[in-house]
């Protein structure tokens, strides 16, 4: 399978750029792109996903562990031309000083070519070096291109490729000009609005056109074809649709939108529907059995999310009435009693007795372990000898206002979480955290949760219909 890992020496270099660019660009001549993102993150394959045509997968080896990461890499890969992977941070960067959990350690295991993206400002034949020292550093990481980014012209361009030449083996496959109608940035990743946004659409092709015209697509396609093969350890699972008839709403608009692919897919196969829900329009909640309200950017949108009374009003009598609902981060803010960004304050839901206030700085980020409290936690028990879970975090708002006995499901051994190292805020049949969750093996949270919320209907089906 044919397949290529883009990395840089260093966050911020523009590979995010060049992977939606050559995702696009290729998608355009007809291949089939399968697009990754290592490490925990939305926003990224959000746009690697439009730019593909087709959702993008995480693949992080702390919260799946690596078989199972190399697993759903080979499972996923089948039917496309090529699999596209971006790295995050830089090449050898992770958790670990022995690198186990980096860039370079999942493009070794995947078995693919890694081409480097190198910030080229203020650099011509230092370049050179830069690379060298790279390979040397690890010589199994087979660093199989470059390519340079924000350079500062034609003659710029040709000083790089003429050291790349002299001084190294590797191939220079193009430059692209420190254009900053051409580059993401945080504005473009942290608004998008969603897959349909036409104007996100005109962006990423106008990406894959500059990326077309500045960078050897040919010798890049050539380049995918060293990848070395690697075999899954186990089969596909095969799914039994055992919560069929079950209905979950899904915030997703504007305001929420962070999910990971893998876990609605999971929601799917069990038999459960995904009905959506678009909490800046939508006036009242459609007949549902649970809610699963996940993370995004509320407070860019609290005008409007507090506009839409009748909407908050709806979830708050539903979620008192024991609706099961499930919330992550921008979904816990949003059924605060309000949230307070650049000195406004908004009203929000209201069932979580605190406010939810904006800072400059994150007061949360990072991957987190949480120990689950048997004792208060809402979903079926795990097993005795189940390991803590492992998620992530990323917030800038904190609660303030919680009463003193405010329940919750986890203790974090790392991480931050809601308040004195605990996630996980309890109220009736809700549970709402700063911590992200991705279903794996060892966090199967989707099967948790449709028991849950399965139990619970079988319980209690007339008093939530007559609430909704």
């Amino acid at each position: 399978m044919a397949s290529l890992f883009f990395s840089a020496a260093h966050k911020s270099s523009g590979k995010t750029t060049l992977s939606i660019g050559v995702c696009a660009a290729l998608n355009a001549r007809g291949l089939d792109i399968q697009p990754f993102k290592k490490g925990p993150d939305y926003i990224d394959p959000i746009w690697l996903g439009l730019a593909a045509g087709k959702p993008c997968y995480n693949l992080d080896f702390y919260v799946a562990g690596r078989q199972e990461t190399i697993d759903d890499y080979c499972h996923r890969r089948h039917g496309a031309d090529i699999c596209l992977i971006e790295g995050n941070k830089g090449l050898h960067d992770g958790l670990d000083l022995d690198g186990s959990n980096s860039n370079a350690a999942l493009a070794k295991a995947l078995g693919s070519p890694v081409i480097m993206v190198v910030d080229a400002r203020g650099t011509m034949r230092g370049i050179a070096p830069l690379l060298i020292g790279y390979q040397v550093f690890d010589k199994a990481v087979n660093i199989a291109g470059v390519i340079a980014n924000r350079t500062g012209g034609k003659r710029h361009e040709a000083k790089l490729r003429a050291a790349v030449e002299a001084y190294t083996d590797i191939p220079f496959l193009g430059a692209l000009e420190n254009d900053a109608s051409i580059g993401l940035s945080e504005r473009h990743l942290g608004l998008i609005p969603g897959y349909e946004d036409l104007s996100a659409k005109r962006k990423v092709a106008s990406i894959g056109t500059s990326i077309a015209d500045s960078v050897d697509l040919d010798r890049l396609l050539q380049i995918a074809q060293q990848s070395t093969p690697v075999t899954p350890a186990t089969l596909p699972l095969q799914h039994k649709p055992e919560f069929a008839g079950l209905r979950i709403g899904i915030a997703r608009d504007r305001a929420f939108g962070f999910y990971y692919p893998s876990d609605l897919e999971a929601i799917r196969q069990s038999g459960a529907e995904l009905v959506d829900i678009d909490t800046l329009r939508q006036r009242t909640l459609p007949t549902i059995d649970g809610l699963f309200i996940g993370g995004g950017f509320p407070e860019r949108h609290a005008a409007a999310l507090a506009a839409n009374r009748s909407l908050r009003e709806s979830i708050r009598i539903a979620i008192e009435a024991g609706l099961p609902t499930y919330a992550e981060c921008g979904g816990l803010m949003y059924l605060a009693q309000s949230i307070h960004w650049n000195g406004e304050s908004h009203d929000m839901v209201g069932v979580l007795p605190a406010q939810a206030v904006m800072h400059e700085r994150p007061q949360g980020r990072g991957y987190v372990v949480l120990d689950e409290n048997p004792d208060t936690h809402p979903w079926p028990s795990r097993p005795a000898t189940a390991t803590p879970l492992q998620a992530h975090e990323f917030h800038y708002s904190a609660l303030q206002g919680l009463p003193d006995d405010a329940r919750f499901a986890h203790r974090m051994l790392r991480g931050k979480g809601i308040q004195q190292q605990q996630d996980g805020y309890i109220h009736r049949n809700l549970l709402a955290s700063y911590s992200h969750l991705r279903n794996t093996s060892a966090t199967p949270w989707v099967r948790r949760f449709l028991q849950f919320v399965q139990a619970h209907k079988m319980n209690n089906t007339e008093t939530i219909a007559n609430v909704l």
